[in-house]
């Protein structure tokens, strides 16, 4: 694992947001049943958080949920888990793990990361970190071009998510600027749909989805 940054104000605080498991990734189902697409979304988040927290640049990751199950086991990673104490969705729960970050550290660097990035690289995420340093915010499409997977903020900034749908054009309206690198496509890739499962396949399952997927593969 490489050395993290010790300056307090420095390294990147992820925040992660996951529905409870039960109603987690209802469009996967087609493609994987009903009783593996729990065990999937749970898998995917392990992958993400597991590939962020072997960033050099990372401080820490924050995941917001409040399904236990997930908890213990993004814990056992080394996130540190956020109770969805709003409960009102996926931009609430990005404010409120901020502000859950940046009670303990008012300046830190924050960024959203979605939870369903199962082929996430390090040396990737680096990437997209290192651009984000020279933005107030920034943003990454996701690989449709139409959503987003990344949104950072910089110390004294605020995040001001607007994920959900066509959330590249909200965020580019907000004043985000867009993140255009290639060879990240890690970063971009979030996984919805059986199409989406496959185009992940492509570029590599981390090792838990992996063993989760391919097992029921057969």
């Amino acid at each position: 694992m490489n050395p993290k940054p010790t300056d307090a104000h420095d390294g990147w605080s992820l925040v992660v947001p996951l529905k409870p498991l039960a109603l987690a990734k209802s469009r996967l189902a087609p493609a994987t049943g009903a009783r593996l697409r729990p065990r999937l979304a749970l898998a995917f988040a392990e992958d993400t958080v597991g590939a962020a927290l072997d960033c050099a640049g990372v401080r820490d990751v924050a995941v917001v949920t409040d399904d236990p199950t997930a908890g213990v086991a993004l814990a056992a990673l080394g996130a540190r888990i956020v109770p969805d104490a709003p409960a009102s969705g996926l931009n609430a729960a990005l404010v409120h793990g901020v502000r859950a970050v940046r009670s303990g550290r008012p300046h830190a660097r924050v960024a959203a990361l979605n939870a369903d990035l199962p082929a996430l690289r390090p040396a990737e995420l680096t990437r997209v970190l290192d651009a984000a340093r020279n933005f107030p915010r920034a943003f990454l499409a996701d690989a449709a071009e139409i959503g987003t997977t990344f949104l950072s903020a910089a110390p004294e900034v605020e995040l001001e998510p607007a994920f959900g749908g066509a959330s590249r054009l909200r965020h580019l309206s907000s004043g985000a600027v867009e993140i255009r690198l290639a060879g990240v496509d890690s970063v971009r890739r979030d996984v919805d749909t059986g199409e989406d499962l496959a185009a992940a396949l492509a570029l590599g399952l981390g090792p838990r989805t992996a063993a989760r997927w391919l097992t029921a593969a057969g």
